[in-house]
Parts: structure tokens; C-alpha cells; sequence
């Protein structure tokens, strides 16, 4: 197995941008969701509620981040808050950057403001991990990863086959056989010179449905993972990984499941 294609996601939710070296945090890969949009009651917003978001593309700067144009520094100084990835979630401290509201919330066309986590060791992974795991404004774990041949699988079930950006992965690999990740649960994968713990498989959800170029909202393929991938705990494709060193990977590097 190899490296394809390496993701990141500077505001949860938003466009993704592709690279081909990626710095490997103990929260995720440098530069992912450490900012977020949030509600009034500091409950964060995503696709489920705003497919707009997918046209929001954000960049990372040194200091900051630029929204589609729109340059917002890093509030180093702003308003102290709590917020949550999830309402269900624990809160976990971040920064507000109120510079972002008025440009956020006519982005969105809701009210909005913009979240920073400036310390990405306050929100601890609520499971399958152990106690000094970090994660960054990802939905549970650190790195989500998908595998090509699953993809393809898949599509073999689709009358319009969707891209792997509809499952906006961090990683993905090719060379595996199909759904082979499942076997992956609860060992460990070597890329490059890291090993990562294979914490569970990924449940999906309604944002496989958005188109994330244009953010319209279909069925697919949703709906043909409920017919043939339903588990216990949901709908899975692909894995959650949990990182066990700080290095960089890179596309076309090998992929070996060491346990």
C-alpha cells in the first residue's frame, strides 16, 4: 500500500486543501480544523446544517488564516470562551476571532462566529485512546483515513459513482483490497516513519450526501452503504487513526499494518 493523497481542513467543514507532505501532530496533521464555526451558544456548525461551508476555502498563514480573501489573524488576545464540536460534546476552551463574525455570517447566511483553538492539548479524544491523547476540532479522532480500492467498491454499487472528497479524508491509500481497513481495527498501520493507532472505523453521516464542490445534497452514497455496510455502531468507511510520533509524511510513501 501506498499514499495517494493527503487532505487537510483549516476551518471544520470547509474546502479541503490537498498536499503533498503533510507534518504529523499528536492532534492531526498540522494546519487541520484548528478553527471552527460556531453558533450563538458556542455549538459548532458544519455541513449537516450549512452545506455553504464547502465554499468556504481557507488558507493558512503564519499568524492566521485567509477565508476566501478575508484575512483573520489568530486572536491571541480575544475573548476567552468554551465551545463544542457537537452539543453532546464536553466544551473545550478556544478563542473567538470577532474580527471573522460580520465576514462569517454573511458567508453562512446565519448568525456565526469564528472559533480558534489556540491550545490544541484542551480537548482530550473521549475514547478508545489513552488519557494524554489530543485532538484538534475533528469530530472524535485526529486523522481519518480512506482507502481507494473501498471507494471503487462502492461505486460498484452506485448509478453515479461519488469522489473521495465526499468522505473528506486526511489520508488515502491505495493498494489494499476492498474494506480491507475493517481488519485494521484496533492494530496499528506504519507510514513513512510513523505508526498509528487504528482506534475504530469511521460512522458516517448525512455530509457523505453533500456534493463538496457545489455543497447540493443528494442520497448517495449514503444510502447504499445503509443497504450492504451497516454495523453495530453505524455506517463505516474508513478508519480513525490515532498518532503514536510527530514526523511528515508524504504522498507515495509506503503503508504496512504492523499488527
Amino acid at each position: 500500500m501506498r499514499i495517494t493523497s493527503l487532505h487537510t481542513y483549516p476551518v471544520k467543514g470547509c474546502h479541503r486543501l490537498d498536499h503533498d507532505v503533510a507534518v504529523i501532530e499528536p492532534w492531526g496533521l498540522a494546519g487541520d480544523r484548528r478553527w471552527m464555526a460556531v453558533d450563538a451558544d458556542g455549538v459548532g456548525i458544519t455541513q449537516r446544517e450549512a452545506p455553504a461551508l464547502t465554499g468556504l476555502h481557507a488558507v493558512p498563514r503564519p499568524g492566521g488564516i485567509v477565508l476566501n480573501g478575508f484575512d483573520v489573524a489568530e486572536p491571541l488576545d480575544g475573548p476567552p470562551t468554551t465551545v463544542r464540536v457537537f452539543r453532546s460534546k464536553p466544551p473545550v476552551a478556544a478563542r473567538l476571532a470577532a474580527a471573522a463574525t460580520g465576514f462569517l455570517s454573511d458567508f453562512l447566511e446565519r448568525d456565526a462566529r469564528l472559533a480558534w483553538l489556540a491550545d490544541p492539548r484542551a480537548r482530550p479524544i473521549q475514547r478508545n485512546a489513552r488519557a494524554d491523547d489530543r485532538v484538534s476540532f475533528a469530530d472524535g479522532f485526529p486523522i481519518l483515513l480512506t482507502s481507494e480500492a473501498s471507494l471503487e467498491a462502492l461505486n460498484g454499487r452506485l448509478d453515479d459513482p461519488v469522489p473521495m472528497t465526499r468522505f473528506r479524508p486526511n489520508i488515502v491509500v491505495a493498494g489494499a483490497e476492498p474494506w480491507t481497513e475493517d481488519k485494521w481495527v484496533d492494530g496499528r498501520l506504519r507510514i513513512g516513519d510513523i505508526t498509528f493507532r487504528v482506534a475504530e472505523p469511521s460512522n458516517r453521516c448525512v455530509v457523505t450526501t453533500i456534493d463538496q464542490e457545489t455543497g447540493e445534497v443528494g442520497r448517495e452514497p449514503l444510502r447504499a452503504l445503509g443497504r450492504f455496510r451497516r454495523r453495530a455502531g453505524g455506517l463505516p468507511f474508513g478508519v480513525n487513526l490515532i498518532p503514536d510520533q510527530t514526523a511528515v509524511i508524504r504522498v507515495g510513501e509506503p503503508v504496512l499494518s504492523v499488527s
